[in-house]
């Protein structure tokens, strides 16, 4: 019997359409935009409004309406819905199930996966193996987060790394030799104190005093997290290729998370991948989150070719980190 993997068949993505610069995240702390561009890489980011009054699932129903533009499907048929966010809507229900609803997938189950800026390519994991179970013939993954809405913008050292975006991926099984070959995951749970957001959940629910202590807003030790991301990053990567036999230069290309140019360009150093194959756009869209690697893949989805070689990699609150190396299923 034929080997069924998992593959990408369509891809969409989505931003606000509102652009948060430097110089305006300058009005509010203590930096500028010299700093911000050498320290982070960031120029600009997108940001939803919360005046808007939208959230996750907004997103989300944009970014698959992007991907029925290029590979339209009938909703009924979606099996699945696999929604990768830190910032749901609502605590209950879940985004997954509102997305669903909102989009006529009345025959998916629906659930959301909460793996901070690993989100993407966790998400892919688990819709991958709901696929090659050979159960499920169409899975939904959407990944990505309003950032906006848990960002302290009194706080110098975050503000002006966080952003808004969401993205989405259609799975399908498939006997070629392409879509999802292998992939590395891992946690660690003793890193709270590092990278965390403490408020709203049932060890501190939501009262004036974690108001008034700001603990509804994300924190991170940016030392300790940049020193992790780049060393779990790199050595996801390395083991997804030792375990293929993969060569660098067999690789077509790398995405990162954006979380850091620096981090960005530190890991594909520590490759010995060229920057010309590693996927950045950080600069226009800032880090958000879940969001990051489908914005990438969106954005280069002309450039790619069926059978390129690609590994997927993050790492994000948790600790949550990994790599996917995947074959591109189709040319656009």
């Amino acid at each position: 019997m034929d080997k069924i993997h998992a593959v990408i068949t369509g891809i969409g993505s989505y931003v606000p359409k509102y652009v948060m610069t430097n110089e305006e995240i300058s009005q509010h702390v203590d930096t500028s935009d010299e700093w911000i561009k050498k320290r982070i890489g960031i120029e600009e980011r997108h940001i939803l409004k919360p005046e808007e009054g939208k959230g996750i699932t907004y997103l989300a129903e944009q970014a698959v309406a992007d991907m029925r533009t290029r590979r339209d499907f009938d909703p009924l048929s979606v099996e699945a819905v696999v929604f990768s966010t830190t910032t749901p809507d609502y605590f209950i229900p879940n985004s997954a199930s509102l997305l669903a609803y909102k989009l006529g997938m009345t025959n998916a189950f629906g659930f959301d996966l909460n793996a901070a800026c690993s989100g993407f390519i966790y998400g892919l994991e688990v819709g991958s193996a709901f696929i090659v179970s050979g159960k499920y013939k169409k899975v939904l993954v959407v990944a990505g987060d309003v950032l906006s809405s848990v960002t302290n913008y009194e706080d110098r050292n975050t503000c002006p790394i966080f952003a808004d975006g969401c993205g989405c991926v259609l799975l399908e099984p498939t006997t070629e030799d392409v879509g999802i070959m292998d992939s590395y995951m891992r946690s660690d749970g003793d890193s709270v104190e590092h990278l965390h957001l403490l408020g709203g959940g049932s060890v501190n629910p939501a009262s004036y005093e974690t108001i008034d202590n700001r603990l509804h807003y994300i924190w991170q030790d940016g030392k300790v997290v940049f020193k992790h991301a780049v060393s779990s990053m790199a050595d996801s990567c390395e083991q997804v290729l030792k375990r293929n036999n993969l060569t660098k230069d067999e690789i077509d290309w790398v995405v990162p998370h954006q979380a850091n140019r620096r981090i960005i360009d530190s890991v594909a150093h520590h490759l010995g991948i060229p920057t010309e194959k590693v996927m950045i756009n950080i600069e226009k869209y800032g880090n958000s989150s879940a969001g990051t690697i489908p914005l990438c893949l969106k954005q280069w989805e002309t450039s790619l070719k069926k059978g390129d070689k690609i590994i997927l990699t993050a790492f994000g609150g948790g600790f949550t980190w990994g790599a996917i190396y995947l074959k591109w299923g189709y040319n656009s």
